[in-house]
């Protein structure tokens, strides 16, 4: 799969890259106005807060995370989300591993160069 905007994305895991410590994310399908990330966290594991120009809805597909937007902190778990408007920091510890489903607004740029 090239990183130009594919209108259909298979399951491939040469396609998982690593992020950080603990965490994997592999790009599923995007466009210039919409992209979708799965991310797997392993226990522990810390997404650093950080802030950027997309907006993002992020839903918790399996596991436990902390997340914090803007000083507030919630525990969320299997089935819940959360909404991140542009510029906005946040973060997320992953208290029992798991996977989130990321959704950005316009496509991560920094993502398709591998950043």
């Amino acid at each position: 799969m090239s990183k130009q905007n594919p209108p259909f994305v298979v399951a491939d895991p040469d396609l998982i890259e690593p992020v950080a410590d603990g965490i994997k994310r592999r790009l599923l399908a995007y466009g210039p106005d919409l992209m979708a990330v799965k991310v797997w966290f392993e226990e522990g594991a810390i997404g650093y807060q950080h802030q950027h120009i997309h907006t993002q809805v992020a839903y918790v597909e399996s596991g436990e995370f902390e997340a914090m937007i803007d000083g507030e902190t919630q525990i969320l778990r299997a089935g819940d989300s959360f909404y991140v408007a542009p510029n906005k920091l946040h973060g997320a510890v992953c208290k029992k591993a798991g996977v989130l489903i990321d959704i950005f607004n316009p496509q991560r740029e920094d993502f398709l160069k591998g950043e």
